[in-house]
């Protein structure tokens, strides 16, 4: 297409994060021959690639390649380390800042991070003179990701009068999910070019440098700005420096508009499904549908995924189910032309009630028998993914479950990947109007929707048995676990303190349990696993 320059994600050798294949060095040195084999492949334009740098440390580092080999390196210089971060576990700081002449254009590298600092540098590549800042990352997704990046890349494009090219990862990897939404800011701070979200893509622009000097010749603040500002050096590496003249102009660049919310996180969770059966080799997934919201949008979820050759339901009616939910199970995966094996739970219920007769004499029935079933059902699901392949097993647990611990350890928890893990029931029921509405008719059959939650494990249940009501529950849910709200400042917002108490103490009983849930996809700020880390054994009570 013409291009002067190709710029590939944060750590595209290896993938990100690789963490502790990091600690091995026959990881390293295959990265670094990695490089070597894309750099001998680039002919007539120069690539800029993620990659792991080493001397005496290691390095989350930037190749700029040309003309068949590596003309400088950049090191990342700001390391998170919050979050689901751990760079400072694995890399040192870089202390060099180079500025790369490409085709008559000053270029600077940036590493994710590196950008998000005011006085970090992009100030300094600015006031050195960069007319581009290019910036690869592997920013993971929550939900107004884009809209975070959008304002503050724009920041730094218009108080330092630069051309700004993002370029993110996309994909699912374990629990994190990359959405991609790379962009080219003008100096003023405006998106002039951005890439759908969740795709694989290639950006292409032409860059408007004379746009860019008539744009400087307008901010008199710059002229006060001489190198004696510069927080750090800048060292200048000449690649090539004439423009490669007569290229022709290439068509507008697109300028995808941001997906609605509901929309946004839909898209996530397929794609981190998606990637993370395939990537790991599955072909075909399994789950438990018993007729409720939850598995509905699983389901649903899945078959979006791999496609609906690729799910197998399971329904394990027990003698609580009811025909309606065995009905809208059935109706369901009809809907989505998946597979539905029935297969009745009744005798084996029998068998352990009958077994356990005797060490439960004289007590009340209560959860555990309650939860007997569960643990038959999650035995089946293993069963027949052992028999048959079908892996990984998808658990349908919603974070507001999660989070109270209204779950059975070894029952519903059974599984290897927790699609809607990190998903308030709220916005369950919210997801599931909107793959309705993308359809066009009720593939999530309506009464699933309308119908009180419940897990069906005695007459009548129901889950506001043992909940609050969830519009009330996740606000409290929300506040504690995202934002780290303690009960008094839960209570000032307007929630009965017995409440927030029952809910904050419900929480922090359940960390076990959490500990012990398969990896999900995370789609909020914060999420269970390794995003939010506790220590299960603490005598600390907020």
């Amino acid at each position: 297409m013409g291009a002067d320059v190709v710029a590939f994600p944060e750590l595209a050798i290896t993938g990100y994060p690789p963490e502790d294949l990091l600690m091995r060095s026959r990881f390293i040195e295959d990265n670094l021959k990695a490089l070597d084999r894309v750099a001998e492949g680039l002919e007539g334009i120069t690539g800029i690639v993620g990659f792991v740098d080493r001397d005496i440390h290691l390095y989350n580092a930037a190749a700029l390649v040309a003309d068949g080999a590596v003309q400088g390196v950049y090191h990342k210089q700001f390391l998170p380390n919050y979050g689901v971060f751990d760079e400072k576990r694995y890399f040192d700081e870089g202390d060099s800042l180079p500025m790369f002449t490409i085709a008559g254009a000053r270029v600077g590298v940036t590493i994710c991070e590196d950008l998000w600092y005011a006085e970090g540098a992009a100030q300094s590549l600015g006031l050195a003179g960069a007319d581009v800042v290019v910036n690869i990352s592997a920013s993971p997704y929550h939900h107004g990701k884009r809209y975070f990046r959008e304002r503050m890349f724009g920041t730094r494009a218009a108080d330092n009068a630069v051309i700004i090219a993002h370029v993110n990862l996309t994909g699912g990897q374990d629990e994190i999910v990359f959405d991609g939404n790379s962009m080219i800011l003008s100096p003023e701070g405006e998106v002039v070019a951005h890439s759908p979200a969740f795709e694989e893509h290639l950006l292409v622009a032409d860059l408007d440098l004379e746009g860019l000097y008539l744009n400087r010749l307008h901010i008199p603040t710059r002229r006060y700005h001489t190198l004696d500002f510069i927080a750090q050096p800048v060292e200048e590496v000449n690649v090539s420096d004439a423009p490669v003249p007569d290229k022709p102009a290439l068509p507008p660049p697109a300028n995808e508009p941001r997906l609605a919310e509901e929309a946004e996180i839909y898209r996530a969770l397929v794609t981190g499904t998606r990637d993370y059966v395939h990537k790991n080799g599955f072909e075909t997934v399994l789950l438990g549908v018993s007729g409720g919201i939850d598995s509905s949008l699983v389901a649903a979820i899945a078959a979006d995924a791999l496609g609906p050759e690729h799910v197998v339901a399971v329904s394990n009616p027990s003698r609580y189910s009811s025909e309606g939910s065995i009905a809208d199970a059935r109706r369901l995966t009809d809907n989505l032309g998946i597979k539905l094996m029935i297969i009745p739970i009744e005798d084996a219920h029998a068998a352990y009630l009958k077994m356990l007769e005797e060490p439960f004499e004289g007590t009340q029935p209560g959860t555990a028998e309650e939860n007997i079933q569960s643990r038959i059902r999650g035995n089946i699901w293993m069963a027949l993914s052992n028999k048959f392949g079908w892996q990984p097993v998808l658990t349908c647990g919603n974070k507001s479950e999660m989070a109270t611990g209204y779950a059975t350890l070894y029952g519903d928890m059974a599984g290897g990947f927790a699609v809607i893990k990190d998903v308030p029931k709220t916005l369950v029921y919210r997801l599931a109007r909107f793959r309705n509405q993308v359809a066009g008719r009720d593939i999530i059959p309506q009464v699933v929707i309308d119908k009180p939650p419940s897990a069906e494990l005695r007459p009548g249940q129901l889950d506001t048995d043992s909940l609050p009501d969830y519009d009330v529950l996740d606000p409290i849910l929300e506040a504690y676990v995202e934002d780290d709200r303690s009960i008094e400042e839960i209570v000032a917002r307007g929630f009965d303190e017995v409440l927030v108490r029952r809910v904050v103490g419900m929480v922090d009983r359940n960390e076990y349990k959490r500990r012990q849930a398969p990896p999900g996809i995370k789609i909020t700020t914060r999420s269970f696993g390794r995003d939010r880390r506790l220590p299960i054994t603490n005598r600390y009570r907020n």
